[in-house]
């Protein structure tokens, strides 16, 4: 997982698998989308073939890539309790009925049972 996360800190390896999840492009393809040089996309690329996020084919002269987001399924496993969104939903239901209760009691005369502060 370690390796996974290293690979993905960079900005430029991260754009390399979004053009991947797509489709599978040639290297050549991919160096035309970034502003450095095609060597410096054949290390990118290598670091995201070593850490398993990419595969690669030869075809013909071209060295094709692919996305492998099997390596990626650690990390999503480690980072979910991070981003549960089923616990923010019980929170702001919660809130829903408050706000409703409150409607409610304002609207029928209710008070709530917690004594009401007079003031001059």
């Amino acid at each position: 997982m370690d390796d996974v996360a290293a690979a993905i800190a960079d900005p430029v390896r991260r754009r390399i698998l979004e053009l991947l999840r797509e489709r599978r492009l040639p290297a050549g393809r991919i160096a035309e989308e970034f502003e450095i040089s095609r060597p410096a996309i054949s290390r990118h690329l290598r670091v995201l073939r070593d850490c398993g996020l990419v595969r690669d084919t030869v075809v013909g002269r071209r060295r094709c890539y692919e996305l492998d987001p099997t390596r990626l399924a650690e990390l999503v496993r480690w980072l979910t309790p991070f981003t549960r969104t089923d616990l923010w939903e019980r929170r702001l239901d919660a809130l829903e009925t408050e706000v409703y209760r409150a409607r409610r009691d304002r609207r029928t005369g209710d008070s709530p049972s917690v004594p009401q502060e007079r003031t001059a």
